[in-house]
């Protein structure tokens, strides 16, 4: 939640266009090696409390469908001074992720710099995750995400565009 009484740290200034809660307002497309093709949809929320990092949880439901299949949630810590940012994250599979990379204008990109699971996730095990997060021109959000397993090289595996939602 956003607290509007709080100012925004400086330290997330560079990434303040992600504050707010972004949908889908068409469907996003999955897939991976290993699972078929697939539609989904998605909400975005970004929100800070005044502290050096930005929260974020990320929450995808199939296209047909309102109840989350897969949520994501997490921090974002920019180095101060730097171009350099830093994404922790959870998700609802047992994967917890730090993924680090650089802001350039209004993109971020993103790869995984450290990576844990639980004991008993299922495989095959992600090994690697690059994200892509753009403000476009349009002012929508896209969001590209790829993957590598223990089977599988780098392969694209999540595309979708949000649009802000006005509170």
């Amino acid at each position: 939640m956003l607290i509007a009484s709080v100012e925004l740290n400086p330290a997330l200034e560079p990434v303040n266009w992600l504050l707010g809660t972004w949908e889908s307002d068409e469907p996003g497309q999955g897939g991976f090696h290993s699972i078929k093709p697939f539609s989904y949809t998605e909400k975005l929320h970004f929100s800070h409390m005044g502290q050096p990092a930005m929260y974020f949880m990320f929450s995808a439901s199939p296209e047909d469908s309102s109840k989350p299949s897969h949520r994501e949630c997490g921090f974002i810590r920019m180095q101060p001074k730097t171009n350099r940012v830093a994404f922790i994250i959870a998700q609802d599979s047992g994967l917890v992720e730090i993924e680090e990379g650089e802001l350039t204008g209004n993109q971020l990109n993103l790869q995984t710099q450290k990576l844990e699971r639980i004991s008993f996730a299922s495989k095959p095990h992600v090994q690697q995750m690059c994200r892509v997060i753009q403000l476009r021109p349009d002012g929508k959000l896209e969001q590209t995400v790829s993957m590598a397993t223990d089977k599988q090289p780098l392969t694209q595996h999540l595309h979708i565009i949000t649009c802000r939602q006005l509170s």
